[in-house]
């Protein structure tokens, strides 16, 4: 495995992406996580009705595992298991969740912007950690966020999901922007940190990982 060939294709897939206000209307929104447990990544999706959030149609797949995790080339380690869940889907959303960067990442291609370029879906990165760019800690109260940045561009915000609670770092990941990340967002997070088909996908991949443990 060469990295100087996965940057090339991370340079060139990064010239793909769209970076604009959603089109149309949403009407059913997805999270999307994958797991790792003996060799195989679990990838699931729980695809739910928006902005009602009921659970409208969900999907596992399997793949051998190729790649070791490296920083900042996630995206070609969990690309090929959410692109075999996504297949299987009956019902497929105007808007996917992502948990992983979009844009905020070195080569502005985190695993957010690599599947919506891929799968030509808008797609949103919702990261529970941050990977790069500078930014401030928002203030307490949700809703809150200060902008992430590279230099003087705005790459993506730092939003506070829930009162006092760790926030996340957001990014757009293929066509949306930035006030689409904060208003979807925060529409799909009711109970918990992160937005709750995320946390559906993040469960169900957990669940299916453990039963090859």
């Amino acid at each position: 495995m060469r990295l100087d060939r996965l940057i090339e294709d991370q340079v060139r897939l990064a010239k793909k992406v769209r970076i604009e206000s959603i089109k149309g209307e949403i009407n059913y929104v997805a999270g999307v996580d994958a797991a790792i447990n003996a060799g195989l990544l679990f990838g699931c999706i729980g695809v739910f009705s928006f902005p009602s959030l009921r659970v409208i149609d969900e999907a596992y797949a399997k793949v051998s595992s190729v790649l070791p995790y490296i920083p900042n080339f996630l995206s070609f380690r969990e690309l090929p298991v959410i692109l075999e869940v996504y297949k299987k889907l009956r019902k497929k959303p105007d808007l996917l969740f992502v948990d992983g960067q979009g844009i905020a990442h070195p080569r502005a291609l985190g695993l957010a912007s690599h599947v919506g370029v891929t799968l030509g879906v808008p797609t949103i990165g919702c990261a529970k950690s941050h990977l790069f760019g500078d930014y401030k800690i928002p203030r307490l109260r949700k809703g809150s966020y200060t902008f992430i940045r590279d230099g003087k561009k705005k790459i993506g915000i730092v939003l506070r999901t829930r009162d006092r609670v760790k926030p996340l770092f957001i990014s757009p990941g293929y066509r949306v922007d930035l006030d689409d990340c904060r208003r979807y967002v925060l529409s799909s997070t009711i109970k918990y940190r992160i937005p709750e088909p995320i946390r559906f996908a993040h469960k169900m991949a957990r669940e299916k990982a453990k039963l090859y443990g």
